[in-house]
């Protein structure tokens, strides 16, 4: 079945970095563009960064460019999100999502937290 497992997140002091990755299975990885999103409380889910199929591509919130890469390696199934100068505002849950025309699959989230 499909799944997207997100992993790397954790505890971490203002101005200290964090790599998350989404590992993918059960369905063509390659063909699917990847994105990450999150979620802090009390607020809406917002997207983070994008990555076309063939990392042609990239896209990033205004609030996260210039401190976040997204990338992805086809071979390994795997998008990741390295974060730096990691702020207090970018704590939340972070979500990977595959989308393929109409078809997303999301993942079950990482907590990110940014506090001293």
């Amino acid at each position: 079945q499909v799944q997207l497992v997100e992993s790397g997140g954790g505890l971490v002091q203002p101005g200290g970095s964090l790599r998350l990755s989404c590992a993918a299975s059960g369905f063509t990885f390659r063909s699917y563009a990847m994105s990450w999103y999150r979620q802090a409380p009390g607020k809406a889910r917002e997207l983070v960064a994008s990555i076309g199929t063939f990392a042609g591509r990239t896209d990033y919130a205004d609030s996260v460019k210039g401190r976040f890469t997204i990338s992805r390696d086809n071979a390994k199934n795997t998008v990741y999100l390295q974060m730096n100068s990691l702020k207090p505002e970018d704590t939340a849950v972070y979500y990977c999502k595959a989308t393929m025309g109409w078809v997303d699959y999301w993942g079950q989230g990482t907590q990110v937290t940014v506090s001293s």
